[in-house]
Order: C-alpha cells, then sequence, then structure tokens
C-alpha cells in the first residue's frame, strides 16, 4: 500500500510538474520589437506594428508622441550624441511601456522601488538626465538637505510639504541631489495619485519610485461605484505610513494640490 501511496504521489508531482512547464511554454515570451530596434524609422514602425497586431491599445500607442516630444526636448539640450541618447532611452522606455501592457504591474500600498532584475530607478534617472540643464541648475540652500541628512541618520522622520511642476520632478530633484546627498536622493518616498499608477506611459517611471500610493480627494467621488474601493485604499495607504515613519529615519515628500502641469477640469 505504501509503496502505491508513494507511486501515485511521484505520478502527481509528475504531472504537476509537466504541466508547470506546458504554462511556461504557453505563456508568450516578451517580445523585442523595440530593444531591437537601431533606427528611428524601426522604433516608430514598431509601434504601428504593435497596434496593427491589437497588442498595444490606443492610450499606449500615444507613445509615439511622447517619442517626438522627447527628441524635440533633447534636441534642444545640445548635449553630445543627442541623437543616440534618444533612440537608447525611448527604445528601453518603449519596452517597458509594452511590458506593462503583456504583464500589468500593480503597486501596492508603499511601493519600494524596483531595482532588479531590472533597476527602474537608474531607469528613470537616465531618461530624464538629457532634459536637465546641469550648467545652470542649482539647489538653494544645500547647507539644508546637509542638516535633513544628519536628522535622518539620527533616526528623525522628515516630511517635505510642497506642491511640485510635473511628474518628472522626482528624477529631477534626485539628479540635482545626486551628487552631494545621493542617500536622500534614493531614499526619498512620494506620495503619489492614483493616475502615475495606472497610465501606462507613466507606471515605468513610477516603478523605480518609493511611493505612498493614495487616491486623490479632487477624484475620489468621479466614479461612485469606486468611491468606497478608493477610501479603503487611502486607509491602508495612511497605515502603511505610519508603520514606515514608526521605523524612524524615513523622509516623505507631499504635494497637497499635486503637480501644478494640468489646469483644472
Amino acid at each position: 500500500m505504501s509503496q502505491l501511496v508513494k507511486e501515485d504521489k511521484e505520478a502527481i508531482a509528475s504531472a504537476s510538474g509537466e504541466k508547470e512547464e506546458e504554462k511556461k511554454k504557453e505563456k508568450p515570451s516578451h517580445r523585442r520589437t523595440f530593444l531591437d530596434a537601431t533606427t528611428e524609422g524601426e522604433l516608430l514602425s514598431g509601434i504601428r506594428k504593435e497596434v496593427e497586431a491589437g497588442r498595444l491599445p490606443l492610450n499606449v500607442a500615444g507613445m509615439e508622441e511622447v517619442y517626438q516630444n522627447y527628441k524635440n526636448a533633447v534636441l534642444q539640450s545640445g548635449i553630445p550624441n543627442a541623437e543616440e541618447i534618444i533612440l537608447s532611452n525611448m527604445a528601453v522606455a518603449m519596452d517597458r511601456m509594452c511590458l506593462d501592457v503583456e504583464d500589468p504591474f500593480v503597486f501596492s500600498p508603499y511601493h519600494k522601488a524596483l531595482r532588479e532584475p531590472f533597476d527602474y530607478y537608474n531607469f528613470g534617472q537616465n531618461y530624464i538626465r538629457p532634459l536637465v540643464d546641469f550648467r545652470n541648475s542649482y539647489v538653494g540652500n544645500i547647507s539644508l538637505f546637509h542638516e535633513v541628512e544628519k536628522q535622518l541618520q539620527q533616526g528623525h522622520n522628515i516630511v517635505l510639504i510642497s506642491n511640485h511642476q510635473t511628474e518628472a520632478d522626482p528624477a529631477v530633484i534626485a539628479l540635482l541631489l545626486d551628487k552631494t546627498n545621493p542617500s536622500i536622493a534614493e531614499n526619498l518616498i512620494y506620495v503619489a495619485g492614483d493616475r502615475v499608477l495606472t497610465d501606462p506611459l507613466c507606471k515605468p517611471f513610477s516603478m523605480g519610485r518609493n511611493l505612498i500610493c493614495v487616491y486623490s480627494k479632487k477624484h475620489m467621488y468621479d466614479d461612485p461605484e469606486l468611491t468606497e474601493m478608493k477610501k479603503k485604499a487611502n486607509i491602508r495607504s495612511l497605515k502603511e505610513m505610519a508603520v514606515i515613519l514608526r521605523d524612524g529615519s524615513q523622509i516623505v515628500w507631499i504635494a497637497p494640490s499635486g503637480g501644478r502641469d494640468r489646469p483644472d477640469p
């Protein structure tokens, strides 16, 4: 009898293993449509092919406009090898956006920056770096950031309350602090609204930041059926923040009115 039971278990284990292998085979591998592009034409053609094949929804197909805007901005910067940088950065960005369409990432109430196997933090830094005019940009009152770092090392929490301009600001702040206060640059926690957590064009950049995820009060009642879910999600996020702050040595940036890059509806 024991021998029969053993054989049954082995058969079940073998069958389970075969099913897992079948699942792996059934799951299509991630396409390298954008990473394999060597020219602008191939990159833009890749977008159109993905759309025509029904693999990219129309809102993500807007990445062609993102490409043109990014290209124009980087070319105006006057940096060396601008064309190569544009192609390289946009190929990676489009690849990450496409990957999220294939396998959507879901943010937890407290999201820690994803650094491996793909480093989303450095991805965001590399993408925004060509857009920053370092020669004419500076951080005022840098001594305050040195003081902040000391306070954090002593176990204190720091909360920054300031509205911001655009969704690129986290990367800009991190880039400007990278040489003087890299610890702040990498460990800063941002309170993030749901748009940057759900928009496929924004998500890859958000995945590289430490975030407390919330639903904006302004849009809490946009869809009455989702209001209760949003409230519960915000409560979970507040509890997560309380746990984080209890540990000490945390720096959190809260933008009470969000970004200023869009007019009120």
